[in-house]
């Protein structure tokens, strides 16, 4: 592994312990977009978190936010409001790629996912090209 590869790692590392510590209870979940195509992470992408009303169905806005130079956006939900049931993130990605001047052939990501246990820690994090996109339940 390459120094600089190195180098990133550790930076990743210490900003997820400084914003643990800046946070005083860091969010129980968090999210991460890196852009595969270009190996770096995806910045200033709008993002909405939403959990779905159980009785509606119908899926009501928690918060929004925008990607920070590390692709993170920190503080999404409190543990207060963490609860058990189905959540989506709505990633703008289509905003991404035109502020690069590139198209995308996904206007938008949307990872739609379920909480069993509010009491466990959850990354969902978004891997991104301008043509493909991938997730996974990180910790």
């Amino acid at each position: 592994m390459s120094a600089f590869r190195l180098q990133q790692l550790k930076s990743h590392i210490l900003f997820e312990s400084k914003i643990a510590a800046m946070s005083g209870s860091p969010s129980p979940l968090t999210t991460h977009v890196l852009n595969t195509a270009l190996g770096v992470p995806g910045t200033n992408v709008t993002l909405r978190l939403y959990k779905q009303d159980t009785s509606t169905d119908v899926w009501q806005l928690i918060t929004t936010g925008t990607t920070n130079d590390d692709g993170r956006c920190p503080g999404l939900i409190t543990q207060e409001q963490f609860k058990a049931g189905v959540y989506k993130l709505h990633f703008e990605t289509s905003q991404y790629w035109a502020s690069m001047g590139q198209t995308s052939f996904y206007p938008y990501v949307e990872i739609v996912f379920t909480i069993t246990d509010p009491g466990q820690k959850y990354h969902v994090p978004l891997l991104v090209s301008r043509f493909s996109y991938s997730t996974y339940r990180g910790s």
